[in-house]
Order: C-alpha cells, then sequence, then structure tokens
C-alpha cells in the first residue's frame, strides 16, 4: 500500500472531507456513486433517472455512463436507451463471492434463529446511508418481509440502521449525522430523536429497537459487531410482524436469541482468516458460545472493545468512512 493510500486508510474522511482534498478523484467516488444505483443485476436505468437518484448532474453522469460502458462494468441498451450492470461487473462480484465457507456458517447460524422465530434474520454491512445484506434466512411462515442477500435498507427507517448508528463512536455517529440532514434530511428527521437514546440503551443493553419506523407492520431488533475484516460494524437483525411481537415480546423473547447469535458469529468473524469473501478460510471448527443468561449485555468486538462489551467506558475515535472503503 502506498503512503497515500495508507494515509487515507489510516484517517478516513467523511464525503463532505473528501470534496475539500486534493489527493482524492472525485470522478473514482462519483463512478462507485453511479454503479451503487443499479441494486439489482435487472435494473434498468437511464442518465436522468441515474442523475437523481444519485444527485449529480445529467452532463456529469453521461461522461461517466459511457466511461464505465467502455470499460464493461455498464451495458447500454438502445432500444430502451437505458444502462444496466455490463459483464465486467458482473465477474468482479462473482470472484468476489468465492470461497463462501464463512458465509455458509454464518447463513446455517441464521436459520437457525428463523426457524424458531418468524421472521426475517439478516447479517448487514454499511453502505453510505445504507445497509446491505450479506446473508439472511426467512421463516416458511414469515408474512410481508421480503429481503435477499444484496437487498439495501436504510439506516434512519431500521432497527439494523438505528443498531449501526449507536455503536459508532459519538463523534463519528455525530458526523454522519449531519451528513445524512444535508443530503436525505427527510430521512434523518426518523433517526436524530432516537440517536441519543439508542446509544444510551446499546451500553446498557446490548442491542437496539425500532418499531414502526420502516413500516407500521414490522418491528425490529438489531445487534452491531465489530468486524475485523471490514474495520467497521456489521449488524445481526431481525424484523418480524408487529401484530405478533410487540416490543415488550422483542425485549423478552427475541432479543436473548439475537444476542446470542451475535456473540456466535461474532466468534465465526474472529476465526476468519482474511475477508469473509475469502477462500482462505481454514477448515477446522469454529466455537460457537453457548447459551448465557448473565452475558445478555455482551457484543462480540476486535480485541476487547470496551463500548461494544457492555461498559460505558468510549472506544478511541473510528471513522466510519475511514474503515468502510464502501463510504
Amino acid at each position: 500500500m502506498g503512503r497515500r493510500s495508507e494515509r487515507l486508510s489510516k484517517q478516513g474522511m467523511l464525503a463532505s472531507d473528501l470534496a475539500g482534498e486534493g489527493d482524492v478523484i472525485q470522478v473514482v467516488s462519483r463512478a462507485f456513486d453511479v454503479l451503487r444505483c443499479f441494486e439489482g443485476h435487472e435494473a434498468r436505468l437511464g442518465n436522468l433517472e441515474i442523475s437523481n437518484r444519485c444527485g449529480l448532474p445529467r452532463s456529469t453522469v453521461s461522461r461517466l455512463t459511457h466511461t464505465l460502458t467502455r470499460m464493461g462494468q455498464l451495458v447500454y441498451l438502445p432500444r430502451d436507451q437505458k444502462y444496466r450492470i455490463g459483464p465486467s461487473a458482473v465477474a468482479m462480484s462473482t470472484a468476489m463471492m468465492r470461497g463462501l465457507q464463512l458465509r455458509n456458517l454464518i447463513r446455517l447460524r441464521l436459520q437457525d434463529v428463523a426457524e424458531q422465530l418468524p421472521g426475517t434474520v439478516g447479517f448487514v454491512i454499511p453502505d453510505r446511508f445504507d445497509l446491505v445484506y450479506l446473508e439472511y434466512a426467512r421463516a416458511a411462515n414469515a408474512i410481508g418481509m421480503h429481503s435477499s442477500t444484496g437487498s439495501r435498507i436504510a439506516m434512519t427507517s431500521t432497527a439494523a440502521g438505528h443498531a449501526y448508528t449507536a455503536a459508532l463512536d459519538d463523534d463519528v455517529g455525530d458526523a454522519l449525522m449531519a451528513e445524512m440532514e444535508r443530503d436525505i434530511p427527510d430521512d434523518a428527521k426518523l433517526l436524530r430523536p432516537r440517536l441519543a437514546a439508542n446509544r444510551g440503551f446499546l451500553r446498557e443493553h446490548g442491542y437496539v429497537v425500532a418499531c414502526g419506523l420502516w413500516s407500521p407492520h414490522i418491528n425490529g431488533l438489531g445487534v452491531p459487531l465489530w468486524s475485523p475484516q471490514y474495520q467497521t460494524f456489521v449488524v445481526v437483525t431481525i424484523g418480524l410482524l408487529s401484530a405478533m411481537y410487540d416490543e415488550k415480546r422483542l425485549h423478552t423473547e427475541v432479543a436473548p436469541r439475537l444476542l446470542e447469535l451475535s456473540a456466535a458469529i461474532g466468534s465465526l468473524l474472529e476465526g476468519a482468516d482474511g475477508d469473509i469473501f475469502s477462500d482462505r478460510i481454514e477448515s477446522k471448527a469454529l466455537p460457537v458460545p453457548a447459551p448465557n443468561k448473565n452475558k445478555t449485555k455482551t457484543i462480540k468486538t476486535e480485541d476487547t472493545n470496551e463500548l461494544e462489551a457492555g461498559t460505558r467506558r468510549p472506544r478511541p475515535a473510528r471513522s466510519v468512512r475511514a474503515r468502510d472503503g464502501r463510504r
């Protein structure tokens, strides 16, 4: 890694900081913003739609889509006058999906819980103002919840997002909150009044709940844990029908199982050698902690991170963008 890349990796920045940094090439960031608009392999978008989604001038989008098409990251469809994800992007994502041993183990843990609770259980990672499902499991009798691997959910209106933002150091979380209020002000109003309470509840109990924010029919719970692979927080989360699981049942019945699940996944992450997509995972038994009623406040972390261990001593500041290359 060169000095410039190492410096960026160590210090990290929010998007608002990047605009004034001379050694950051904005066109690269904008190109990824364009690609991020294509949420599915079948998504078809024109320059105007892309411009509206990522907030860039249409002329800028036109130049970017032209370049990305020549690189094979996008394909132009003359009949529709729109673009879709190209073969190079598909090939890149396919290469990243090799070596699924760890993800299969995570999926099995999620499925175990999904068979006990009639909802959608997910393992998500942050991407700008969203969270993306890396893995998920769904009860056969779950109704009204439709998520899949690669699906995006908003940070501001979901339990997973509220758990993630509550786990960040206060200064980092405040900076992210300010960025949301600037770029997505209406959505940010769902999170701002709850942020302080979420932080306190997370420190006390190890999880965060959100009832009826994304949908009046869905209640959710999220448990953040530190990922040494991505150097950021990931979240184990579940969504359940509010008619079946009110807030009281979330605390008494769902929270203990999600905390046990997060501890098990935390052990898997700590036992993994390298990236979650890596094919270098050793074929060895990975420990899964047994349920412990006296340990409901624990969140697995890198080293012995005091915040996620349930104490009130804050961690050293970590920038969400410093540790998360997707930002």
